[in-house]
C-alpha cells in the first residue's frame, strides 16, 4: 500500500517542534519526493494493533506535507503489508530497497519482525528508527534506533516499575501468579517479571505459559483461581487478556489485581472484567502528558481518524505514542543535518536527544537503548489513567487495590 502526500508549506527549525501541529503553512516547496519505506501488520494476528500505527503514520505524513515536508522536499510513505510475518517483512524490506529506492527507513511492527528489517538495514547499510522492539538485546545493529523507551535491561527495570507502584499501595502483594504467552517479547519481559518478583520477597505460586495464538483460556483460568495468587502478572498481547477474564468469569473467579503487558486497550478498558486492571504506558490522554498543545491537538486528530476508521479503540496511548516518537526522531535527524545521509544521520542521533511526544529520548546506552520511560496505568470507570510515578498520574489518580 502507498501513501503519497505533497507539501504545501513550510516552517523552519534545526529539530522537530513539539508545537509542529499549530505552525502555521507559509510557503511552496518543490522536488522529487523522499520516500520513506516500512512494512506493517496490516493482516494477520498483529494486525489490530498495526493499524494503530498506520493512522499514525497517514497523519504524520499528512502534517509534514501541509508544512516542512523533509529538506523541503515532499514525503511519500510507502507502507507493504507483512502479514505479521518476519520472513515476509524481510522479503519487503529488500524490496523497498532494491525495487522501491526508498531514501529512509522505519520500522514494523512487533519484535520478530523488526529483528528481520534490522537485518536487511544492517546489510545495507540503512540506519533503521523502529518503535516496538521488545528485547533490547537482540537489537545488536549499531545504526538501529529505538522510540519505544523500554530502557536497555527492560526484564529488570519494566518489572521493578510495576512493583514499585504495588509497594507504595494501600495493600503491597505477598504472593505472584506469572501466565504468558510464548511470544519472543512477552515471554522475555514475563521471565524477567519472574526474577524481580523473587528478588523482591513476592512468592510465587503458579508459572504457566501458553502457545501465541491460543484461544482457549478456561485451563489456564482454573489453574490461577486454584493458586489464589495476591497479585497475577498476565504475559498478554491483543485480545488475550480479554479471553482470560471471560473465562475466570465463567468459573467465578475475578483475580484481586491484575497486570497486562501489551492488551487490546479499548477492549480491556470497556470490559466489566476489566476493572482496575493495571498494564505500562509511556503515554495517556490526560495531563501533564497533554500539557503541551500540539500533543493534545494531534490526540484531537487521532481520535477523530480513528472513529471514522472504524478503530474499536480511539484513544491515543503506547502503540501510538511510539509510532509518533519514530516519525519525530526521523525528521528530526534529518532536518537537523539537512542530509538523508544514513551514517550522519546516525551519527547524529547517538550525540543527541530527541524531544518526543514521550518525553526525551537518546540513543547512547548498551545497543542504542536510552531510558527506561514506562509508567503505570489503571482502569478506574472505564478509563486508563495513569496512576505512578506520582508526577506522571492524572489528576487526583492513584493506585486502586481491593
Amino acid at each position: 500500500m502507498r501513501f503519497s502526500k505533497r507539501i504545501a508549506t513550510g516552517i523552519a527549525g534545526a529539530l522537530l517542534s513539539l508545537g509542529m501541529l499549530s505552525q502555521p503553512a507559509t510557503a511552496q516547496t518543490s522536488g522529487q519526493p523522499i520516500k520513506v519505506g516500512s512494512t506493517l501488520a496490516l493482516t494477520g494476528p498483529l494486525s489490530a494493533t498495526a493499524l494503530i500505527h498506520k493512522l499514525v503514520g497517514e497523519i504524520y505524513v499528512e502534517h509534514l506535507n501541509k508544512t516542512t515536508g523533509l529538506l523541503g522536499r515532499p514525503v511519500e510513505w510507502i507502507v507493504k503489508d507483512d502479514q505479521s510475518k518476519p520472513d515476509v517483512a524481510r522479503t519487503l524490506y529488500e524490496q523497498l530497497l532494491t525495487v522501491e529506492k526508498v531514501d529512509l527507513l522505519l520500522g514494523p511492527y512487533a519484535t520478530g519482525n523488526i529483528l528481520s528489517a534490522m537485518g536487511v538495514a544492517q546489510r545495507y547499510n540503512k540506519i533503521l528508527i523502529h518503535h516496538t522492539f521488545g528485547i533490547p538485546s537482540l537489537a545488536k545493529y549499531d545504526m538501529h534506533f529505538p522510540t519505544w523507551a523500554i530502557g536497555a535491561d527492560p526484564g529488570t527495570t519494566y518489572p521493578n516499575t510495576v512493583f514499585d507502584a504495588l509497594a507504595a499501595s494501600a495493600k503491597p502483594p505477598k504472593t505472584i501468579a506469572i501466565i504468558t504467552s510464548k511470544f519472543p517479547s512477552l515471554h522475555f519481559m514475563s521471565l524477567g517479571a519472574r526474577e524481580v518478583a523473587k528478588k523482591r520477597g513476592l512468592k510465587e505460586v503458579l508459572f504457566l505459559e501458553w502457545e501465541f495464538g491460543n484461544r482457549d483460556f478456561g485451563p489456564i483460568a482454573s489453574r490461577v483461581k486454584d493458586a489464589k495468587p495476591d497479585f497475577l502478572w498476565v504475559g498478554d498481547i491483543g485480545l488475550e487478556g480479554n479471553l482470560f477474564l471471560e473465562a475466570a468469569k465463567k468459573i467465578d473467579y475475578e483475580p484481586p489485581m491484575h497486570f497486562h503487558l501489551y492488551p487490546a486497550p479499548g477492549p480491556l478498558a470497556k470490559a466489566p472484567e476489566g476493572k482496575n486492571a493495571l498494564a505500562a504506558t509511556i503515554f495517556e490522554e490526560h495531563p501533564p502528558f497533554t500539557n503541551n498543545p500540539a500533543i493534545a491537538q494531534f490526540v484531537k486528530t487521532f481520535n477523530e481518524r480513528a472513529a471514522k476508521a472504524g478503530l474499536p479503540d480511539t484513544t491515543v496511548e503506547t502503540q501510538a505514542a511510539a509510532s509518533y516518537a519514530a516519525w519525530q526522531v526521523l525528521e528530526a535527524a534529518v532536518t537537523a543535518n539537512k542530509s538523508l545521509d544514513d551514517k550522519l544521520l546516525g551519527q547524529w542521533l547517538k550525540k543527541n536527544t530527541v524531544d518526543t511526544i514521550q518525553g526525551k529520548l537518546r540513543f547512547n546506552g548498551q545497543n542504542n537503548y536510552g531510558d527506561d520511560l514506562m509508567r503505570v496505568k489503571q482502569v478506574q470507570n472505564g478509563k486508563w489513567l495513569t496512576v505512578w510515578p506520582k508526577e506522571w498520574a492524572a489528576p487526583g489518580a492513584k493506585l486502586i487495590t481491593p
